[in-house]
C-alpha cells in the first residue's frame, strides 16, 4: 500500500516550558586527561585505540553485537584505526568499559565494552551518549545502567551539560527498552536518519535527559543498581 500523507491540519504550537529561563553556565570540555569514572561494577577510562582496540575487538566479536550498527571492523587493526579517527574528533570522547572486580565468569579488569560522548556541542551545553556496545556476557546486567549512570553524572555534575540525548535504530527494540529504563524521555522518531550497512536507511528513535530530569533519574538509577546487588 503506497505511503499517504495525512490531510494537513493546523499545527498546535509547542508551549515554552521554561519561559523565565536563565542563562546556562558554560560547558566544560574536553574531558581532562587521566579522568576515570569508577562504580561498583565497572570502571570507565578514556579510550586509547592502541592499547584498548585488541581487547575491545575480542569482547565485541559477536554477530549479535553488531546487528544494528552501521559498520563492523574486520580485525583489531581496522578497529584501532577507526577508533583513532573518532578520538581525533573534538566532538567525540570514547570510553572503555572494564569490570572492577570479577563479574560472573569475567575476570577483574576485563574490557567488556565501549560507550561514547559524541556530537558534543560546547556552545549549547549538550552531547549524545552513543556507540554503546557490550559483550553479550553482560547484557541485561548492571553493567549498562551503571556505566550510563557514571556518564550521566559526569556530564551533568562535572561538565555542566544541560541536555544528554540518546538514539537508536527503530529495529533495535532491546536498546529502546534499555534507554527508556534509564528514565530517558522519548522525544520522537527521526525518519530516514542515516544509512545502515546493508544500504537501507534507518529511522532513529530519539530520547533525552535534561538537567531538570537528572535528580530524579539519578535516584531511580541508584535504586535500580542497589536492587541489582553484587555481580559476583
Amino acid at each position: 500500500m503506497p505511503h499517504r500523507i495525512a490531510d494537513p491540519v493546523r499545527f498546535e504550537p509547542v508551549q515554552d516550558l521554561r519561559p523565565s529561563d536563565q542563562p546556562w553556565p558554560a560547558m566544560t570540555w574536553p574531558v581532562p586527561a587521566g579522568t576515570e569514572l569508577v562504580g561498583t561494577s565497572v570502571r570507565l577510562t578514556p579510550l586509547d585505540p592502541d592499547t584498548d582496540a585488541p581487547g575491545l575487538f575480542r569482547a565485541l566479536d559477536h554477530d549479535r553485537v553488531w546487528t544494528h550498527v552501521p559498520w563492523r571492523p574486520s580485525d583489531p587493526e581496522q578497529f584501532a584505526e577507526s577508533l583513532r579517527e573518532r578520538c581525533a574528533q573534538p566532538e567525540w570522547q570514547p570510553w572503555t568499559v572494564r569490570t572492577v572486580g570479577p563479574y560472573g565468569a569475567i575476570p577483574a579488569g576485563a574490557i567488556v565494552g565501549i560507550s561514547c560522548y559524541l556530537d558534543v556541542a560546547v556552545r549549547d551545553a549538550r552531547l549524545e551518549i552513543g556507540m554503546t556496545l557490550y559483550t553479550p556476557e553482560v547484557w541485561s546486567s548492571a553493567v549498562n545502567p551503571e556505566a550510563k549512570s557514571l556518564l550521566l553524572r559526569y556530564a551533568f555534575e562535572e561538565l555542566s551539560v544541560g541536555r544528554v540525548q540518546l538514539k537508536t535504530d527503530v529495529r533495535n527494540v532491546r536498546s529502546q527498552q534499555a534507554i527508556a529504563r534509564l528514565g530517558a524521555t522519548y522525544e520522537g522518531t527521526l525518519r530516514r536518519s542515516f544509512r545502515r550497512e546493508d544500504g537501507t536507511v534507518r529511522d532513529s528513535v530519539l530520547f533525552s535527559i535534561i538537567a531538570e530530569d537528572w535528580p530524579e533519574v539519578r535516584t531511580r538509577l541508584a535504586a535500580r543498581l542497589d536492587r541489582a546487588g553484587s555481580p559476583a
